[in-house]
């Protein structure tokens, strides 16, 4: 007679607690990578080694003329300086310097020394893949 007595309907929280982090997790990767940097747009040089960077702390854009842009502000170098020696971990920040195609050499070097000169060792320049 044990087989026809009713029992209490119980809902198992636990799988579900499981699922619900399995979809938080999911969720903030997801948007974590749909988050766009802030910059300016440029004609970016081309080169057929270019590598995927790691996710830069820092984009700076620099136009043709050698203005430096962070954030869509233009700053100075001395500022720049500045701004990476006050953020508190300048040796672990990763720079990502977004220069028009046509820019000289010198500007870019301007740009890497202000970057140095505040501690900052992971700098990297944006480019296009070669189109075959």
């Amino acid at each position: 007679m044990r087989y026809f007595e009713t029992r209490k309907a119980r809902i198992e929280i636990i799988p579900m607690i499981d699922i619900m982090f399995f979809l938080l997790v999911f969720f903030i990767m997801f948007t974590l990578h749909m988050i766009p940097s802030r910059g300016l747009s440029s004609a970016l040089a081309t080169s057929s080694t270019a590598q995927n960077l790691p996710h830069p702390t820092l984009v700076i854009a620099v136009d043709g003329h050698g203005q430096m842009f962070v954030d869509d502000q233009p700053v100075s170098a001395a500022a720049l300086t500045e701004r990476l020696r006050h953020s508190g971990h300048a040796a672990e920040t990763v720079v990502t310097i977004a220069a028009e195609h046509d820019l000289a050499l010198q500007s870019l070097m301007r740009v890497m020394d202000a970057c140095r000169l505040a501690g900052v060792t992971q700098i990297g320049i944006a480019s296009r893949e070669n189109q075959p």
